[in-house]
């Protein structure tokens, strides 16, 4: 049985008036792959001005998907629309006034300046013998604007850098004026300055222009924030489509990508590796978002993690969740009994005498978090097991020295 996704809203209500226009890109029963299936039975539709991103492990079928929908392969089974037209029965020129490609091959385009190499995007707008009248000029020139690569113009494409090369290459797509824009791995290979400029072009022209963008994406941190949508592919098939806040929860990510050692947290918008324990176990008590830090410097040291007592909205509480650690934390829109509180700290001090190593935050002169604070440290004294003081947020350094000495001491009572 098919499942079909749809971007498209409920049936409007009888004083509403429906919208004509059919989905900008639609795929009915689609299988696709290279003689035999890699993604079977697809069934979406997708409207206008919205990123979309495909998501899914390498091998899942992403590149594949959108070289079908290219017309760069035949497709197994199913049928493709554009805009409401059959797929093939599109002539190129049509075909390129509706959708634009810019796919992983790398062009070979020796002694052609990146002006020159822009303007073959509007091969579909001009005569038949190529020659571009003014406003196709204009249309360069401001695709070119519109990736910020107009100082670019007239150096040669085979000498730009990465970043540059993928500007000229984005413009020389947008130069065709396409409604729809494929896209695989557009940030691949680009530092970070050039990924952040890529990203925020491609989103300002959804939002201005209208203009879908549909993306093979391996980075899951850059689909939930820049998408609108995305779809995830996994054992050959369409497994989810929607709102990133919606799809994107850890264990979906964690089973799209079959990692287990890893945890998404969207809240934050981004991975945590979960850490195995080698380094023993650490407790740590923060809270006020002063744990966060170090928690992931506990984590990298591969210290499995515990650590309260904090509301469950604090921002400690995402990043230890993230990194799998136990959280003794309390709801944040009511505040606990001094008896659920009390309750809350013993669970804590057993948890503590199961550690290695107590990293303690700065004191509370409120009650009864003081006094819990104390329990702890008088705990962990009695246990002898080692402390280590959190300096204020940001101050990291003196913590971190203290962790690496107390390493180099327990690896030379173990020789």
């Amino acid at each position: 049985m098919s499942v079909a996704f749809s971007t498209e809203s409920a049936p409007p209500a009888p004083s509403q008036a429906a919208d004509p226009k059919p989905p900008l890109l639609e795929l009915r029963g689609l299988t696709v792959g290279y003689r035999k299936p890699i993604v079977t039975d697809l069934n979406l539709k997708l409207g206008r001005g919205l990123f979309v991103s495909i998501l899914g492990a390498n091998g899942a079928g992403k590149s594949t998907l959108l070289r079908t929908i290219s017309r760069r392969l035949k497709p197994l089974a199913g049928e493709i629309f554009l805009a409401g037209q059959s797929l093939p029965s599109l002539k190129a020129p049509d075909l390129a006034r509706i959708m634009s490609v810019a796919l992983t091959d790398r062009a070979q385009v020796p002694m052609l300046r990146a002006l020159e190499f822009v303007a073959l995007g509007r091969h579909p707008h001009s005569d038949f013998l190529g020659r571009l009248a003014p406003r196709d000029l204009l249309m360069v020139e401001k695709a070119l604007t519109a990736v910020q690569a107009g100082q670019l113009a007239e150096r040669f494409v085979d000498e730009l850098s990465d970043g540059e090369r993928q500007k000229v290459v984005l413009a020389r797509a947008l130069a065709q004026e396409p409604k729809l824009l494929l896209l695989d791995e557009p940030t691949a290979h680009l530092d970070l300055r050039h990924r952040l400029e890529i990203l925020a072009i491609l989103r300002q022209l959804c939002q201005s222009q209208g203009l879908t963008v549909l993306a093979a994406v391996h980075d899951v941190e850059v689909a939930a924030k820049v998408s609108d949508l995305v779809v995830t592919l996994k054992d050959g098939r369409l497994v989810d489509l929607g709102r990133p806040e919606e799809v994107l929860v850890s264990a979906t990510v964690q089973s799209l990508y079959d990692c287990p050692t890893a945890n998404f947290n969207l809240a934050l918008g981004g991975l945590e590796l979960i850490p195995d324990g080698q380094a023993g176990r650490a407790f740590v008590w923060a809270g006020q978002d002063t744990g966060a830090l170090p928690l992931r410097v506990l984590a990298k040291k591969g210290y499995a993690l515990a650590t309260g007592l904090f509301p469950d909205s604090d921002l400690d509480a995402h990043v230890a969740r993230a990194l799998g650690a136990k959280v003794f934390s309390y709801p944040s829109q009511k505040p606990p009994t001094p008896e659920e509180l009390e309750r809350l700290g013993e669970l804590a001090l057993g948890e503590l005498a199961t550690c290695d190593l107590l990293a303690l935050g700065r004191p509370l002169a409120a009650e009864p978090m003081g006094e819990l604070r104390q329990k702890l440290l008088r705990l962990a004294q009695r246990l002898e097991i080692p402390v280590l003081e959190l300096g204020p947020t940001g101050e990291l350094g003196p913590f971190i020295q203290a962790l690496d000495r107390l390493k180099t001491l327990s690896t030379s009572a173990a020789a």
